[in-house]
């Protein structure tokens, strides 16, 4: 049975090696490649003779010249931040110790505490409602 395979293998594979072969004798590996790199508007030239391969490459608009991806990068210094982005980072550092916060630092800060808890009990009880009502 093994004998029989790998005869029948053989056989398929016959043909399709000697075409390689007699293509790859017959003609043979080019003379000569030139891989050409293009900028902008200019056209792929002409090989010289029949041996010869040129290969052409779009490589952007200029070779000096900053792909588009690296242009214009947002700054993330100071003077570059919105206002509204500032403002939310000076309520954001300030809310710590203002009233309603539940925060130990500040006057105020402990008088939010019951408010987050609840805050806290009200959405748990709506998301048992909400769990229960799914069940059949």
């Amino acid at each position: 049975m093994l004998a029989r395979l790998m005869i029948a293998a053989a056989l398929l594979a016959a043909p399709a090696f000697a075409q390689t072969q007699d293509q790859s004798a017959a003609e043979g590996p080019p003379k000569r490649v030139r891989s050409i790199l293009l900028y902008g508007e200019e056209s792929c030239p002409k090989p010289a003779n029949a041996d010869e391969i040129v290969v052409c490459s779009n490589a952007g608009e200029s070779p000096y010249r900053i792909p588009k991806r690296f242009r214009d990068q947002p700054k993330q210094d100071a003077p570059s931040t919105s206002w509204t982005r500032r403002m939310e980072v000076v309520e954001e550092v300030n809310s710590r110790g203002m009233p309603n916060s539940c925060s130990p630092v500040g006057t105020g800060g402990q008088t939010g505490c019951t408010r987050q808890m609840l805050q806290q009990w009200y959405q748990d009880k709506l998301d048992r409602e909400a769990k229960a009502s799914r069940v059949p």
